[in-house]
């Protein structure tokens, strides 16, 4: 086939595309002008009312200035009224006055029969024409209706993308045909993909100046595409050019959909320059390692776009950019990270951590908070790059890692503390998310360099820390993060088996400085305790149990260690060991119950209530089935006398009521 036939059946596609496209777009203008014809109707009703109305007025301002000369006498209908009457004081009722003409008889009529004219015609246009009020509302349901109506959106927006997308598809599909049977070369067949990707977008902004926004962004998005395939099928298929010159001209591509978006102010067109821009390292892509070229283009298109998305405010940028970003460094790591390639790795890694940080962090400071996408962002980018540290530096560079994790918590508390100061609620969700990671850093910083014991240490001080700290500050949101703090240690201790040694040992200091932390936080509450809130309270009491809970565990870990490690002395170790943790849970109930009256504490009394049931349990079914002679007969005495002290003294004091309330 001769090079004519060629040139004729391209010539013939291009109508046959051509055509209908210029088809729809006469159909869109055609409806759009009848559109904002209806929209501006009532606008024009309520502008020719207005004006007809200040005729009128002017109108009736001229008759009166014309009748005014010929009509300088007064006359009164009113008959006069008679001296005595003024004389006494009482006053006149006013009377109507009527202007007699004094040279021209018939004048007063015509005025009048004018004024009459001019007051009915008013009244007739008013009830043909709508008040302005009206005229206004219909125009505002009008526009209403034009925004809401779904079938507009539907056959204005989707379709044009479905019809592009369709398009798009009609011209690669023709295009491979003739590829297929050689009617253009490959040479020729690059050209005429930048041919057509490059006239798309003087097209697009042709019918941009017509009116034709969501159109002409889209065959924006059409030109970039057919562009961003064209170089790519040079480069990869036809290898008329290099990989590296590929790159560039892409980069070109990307480049001028960003410049065409932040001319027209469209974000639609630079998310799809964005899309553009993010898929070119796969389109250029030949499965070898270059993490420089990769992540140094990252970088730049990072830097460019959340420029342009902080200078125009666009809110979708960011989040595909970051998305990406993530993809293609896992991506990367995954297949190519060796050892050797720590530190340049890292470098990139932070690199990405603070780009992606910066826009929230500026936003933030500039506006006092944050959109629920940005701090989704801020706390994203910040466990995305605390795993990537963990996983190049964990565990042969364990300080390096606990030092990035502090600088981490130093990091997002300077950013709290440079958020604009003021009052009201605006402010909290960004103080608490910088916040909230400060403390999480700081936290994790524990278990990355301690082991064992240290780290449940660590958070328990940690938690009353926070609990203080929130008490002094009086931010919920801190004293909320204690709390969890002692929920870990309570799982830790509880959970987790910490080796023992000899009395006082690590475990029982590590038990005992728990215990010492929860009752400290339970003192810090209770100085407060009128401006806390129900639940609060609730946590609070959970705190105290829990400090009697574990320090009643301690203490019976070391009475069975210590017994079960006596000499042999004829004394069994079993019967001993529970017969001392019977008389141990005893006495710290009789201890508690002594220190609730003591500090008329309710929540103690019970506390130790409960032990005694406990107590009493365990000896009358336990002690009673399993223990001998001597053991039986100790325990069951001394619970004995201790229930009968207990029953004696709250016995008084229900005596002592008594008698205080019949007096």
């Amino acid at each position: 086939m001769g090079s004519d036939a060629a040139f004729l059946i391209l010539l013939g596609a291009f109508l046959l595309i051509g055509i209908p496209a210029l088809a729809i777009a006469a159909l869109v203008s055609v409806g759009t002008l009848k559109k904002k014809a209806d929209a501006e109707t009532p606008q024009l009703i309520n502008r020719i009312y207005v004006l007809e109305q200040r005729l009128a007025q002017m109108e009736k301002s001229l008759a009166a200035l014309i009748a005014s000369p010929a009509l300088p006498a007064v006359v009164s209908d009113a008959p006069a009224k008679p001296e005595a009457t003024a004389a006494v004081g009482v006053e006149t009722p006013k009377t109507e006055e009527r202007v007699l003409p004094a040279e021209i008889p018939s004048s007063r009529h015509a005025a009048a029969d004018f004024r009459a004219a001019q007051d009915a015609r008013t009244v007739a246009f008013s009830a043909a024409r709508p008040t302005p009020t009206a005229a206004w509302s219909s125009a505002q349901n009008a526009r209403k209706l034009e925004e809401g109506n779904f079938e507009a959106v539907i056959a204005g927006r989707w379709l044009n993308y479905v019809g592009i997308l369709a398009l798009l598809f009609a011209v690669t599909f023709f295009l491979k045909y003739a590829f297929d049977n050689d009617w253009v070369g490959p040479r020729g067949r690059v050209g005429i993909g930048l041919l057509m990707g490059s006239a798309l977008y003087p097209w697009s902004q042709w019918l941009q100046g017509r009116g034709y926004k969501y159109f002409s962004e889209g065959i924006a998005g059409l030109g970039a595409a057919v562009l961003y395939l064209s170089l790519w099928a040079g480069w990869h298929y036809y290898l008329i050019f290099s990989q590296s010159t590929a790159f560039a001209l892409m980069i070109v591509v990307t480049a001028a959909g960003i410049v065409v978006a932040v001319g027209r102010n469209s974000e639609r067109i630079a998310f799809l320059a964005l899309i553009g821009g993010l898929i070119t390292p796969m389109l250029v892509s030949t499965g070898e390692n270059h993490e420089a070229a990769l992540f140094t283009y990252l970088a730049v298109l990072g830097v460019a776009v959340l420029g342009i998305a902080w200078v125009r405010n666009w809110k979708t940028l960011p989040p595909a950019q970051f998305a990406a970003t993530l993809v293609y460094f896992w991506g990367w790591y995954g297949e190519f990270y060796r050892d050797d390639e720590l530190a340049r790795t890292i470098a990139f890694a932070t690199l990405f951590f603070i780009l992606f940080a910066a826009l929230p962090v500026a936003r933030s400071w500039q506006e006092g908070d944050l959109s629920e996408l940005e701090g989704a962002i801020v706390l994203l980018n910040s466990l995305a790059y605390l795993v990537a540290l963990r996983e190049m530096l964990w565990p042969q560079n364990r300080w390096a890692l606990t030092v990035s994790v502090l600088v981490l918590a130093a990091a997002h508390l300077g950013a709290e503390r440079l958020l604009p100061r003021k009052n009201g609620e605006q402010l909290r969700a960004a103080r608490v998310l910088y916040a909230g990671l400060a403390l999480t850093f700081v936290t994790l910083a524990i278990p990355i360099r301690l082991d064992g014991r240290w780290i449940t240490i660590a958070w328990a001080v940690e938690g009353a820390v926070l609990i203080w700290s929130g008490l002094r500050v009086r931010f919920p949101a801190i004293r909320c993060l204690g709390f969890a703090m002692f929920a870990v240690v309570a799982g830790r201790l509880a959970l987790i088996p910490i080796p023992a040694g000899d009395f006082l040992n690590p475990r029982f200091a590590t038990f005992a400085i728990a215990v010492a932390c929860f009752v400290s936080a339970c003192s810090f509450g209770r100085a407060a305790w009128t401006e806390l809130g129900e639940q609060e309270k609730t946590a609070w009491a959970v705190t105290a149990v829990a400090a009697n809970v574990f320090a009643i565990a301690a203490l019976s870990l070391e009475i069975w260690d210590a017994f079960g490690r006596m000499p042999s002395l004829g004394i069994d170790r079993g019967h001993a060991q529970e017969l001392a943790l019977s008389l141990l849970w005893l006495v710290y109930a009789l201890g508690l119950l002594g220190a609730g009256l003591w500090k008329k504490s309710e929540p103690m009394r019970w506390q130790a209530l409960v032990l005694l049931g406990i107590v009493i349990v365990k000896v009358f079914l336990f002690d009673l089935s399993f223990l001998e002679k001597f053991y039986r007969i100790v325990s069951f005495l001394l619970l004995g006398v201790a229930l009968m002290l207990i029953s004696f003294y709250y016995q008084r004091q229900l005596m002592a009521r008594k008698g205080e309330k019949n007096s």
